[in-house]
């Protein structure tokens, strides 16, 4: 009789145990510009409301921007707070890294190859790259304190994984004259997978520019 009462107990607690497991749900971003046009390389990030929910970083602590041609490779980076980045220097030039942004000031010596220290970026906001070199050269690393971000690749979109049922701020920004981004609140209940869509204004933004120039110099 008594192991029928465990076994009662067990079967019960597991009933409790699966009646609150949570689905996570995946977030497909949409980001246009004014005039309908897919925006690739806007930073898509989502906040929980509730700071408590935002589990720890499992992912990678490292990222890597190259210079190719006088260009950064990649243009637009986003990373969580405490990534390390490294410069190469794929030129047979050389180049001196900085950024006056509140996020990130530094600046790195003169260098060529992989003879600069990587940079920690330990402070959320968005950090503007610039060599001392060669004034045309531009970049952007967004920081952010979530798990949850993304780019939007050439149509326009991008996906959030794994978001937990609650609420959230979903913020878009693109490389522009406007710091702040777009923001959208979510809710992330038990239907599971949801969609957003931002409108952004880039006209003035000089990422496009960049990519063409970029595309022209390559080999």
């Amino acid at each position: 009789m008594k192991w029928i009462l465990i076994l009662r107990a067990l079967l019960a607690a597991l009933a409790i145990a699966g009646s609150t497991v949570s689905v996570a749900a995946d977030v497909e971003v949409a980001v246009h510009d004014l005039n309908a046009q897919p925006l690739m390389d806007a930073v898509v990030f989502a906040e929980p409301v509730d700071v408590a929910a935002a589990p720890p970083s499992h992912a990678t602590t490292h990222a890597l921007i190259d210079q190719v041609n006088k260009e950064f490779v990649p243009l637009v980076t986003i990373v969580r707070v405490g990534t390390e980045v490294s410069f190469p220097n794929s030129d047979n030039i050389r180049h001196s890294i900085y950024s006056f942004s509140a996020a990130k000031p530094f600046t790195t010596k003169l260098y060529s190859g992989k003879q600069a220290p990587p940079v920690i970026f330990d402070k959320a906001g968005v950090v503007v790259l610039g060599c001392n070199i060669h004034d045309m050269m531009a970049a952007w690393v967004v920081v952010v304190d979530t798990p949850y971000f993304a780019k939007t690749s050439a149509s326009g979109t991008a996906a959030l994984k794994g978001l937990a049922p609650g609420d959230y701020h979903v913020s878009v920004w693109y490389p522009g004259p406007t710091v702040a981004p777009a923001v959208s609140d979510l809710h992330v209940g038990a239907e599971g997978d949801a969609h957003l869509e931002f409108k952004v204004d880039g006209a003035a933004s000089s990422l496009p520019a960049l990519r063409a120039r970029a595309a022209q110099t390559k080999p």
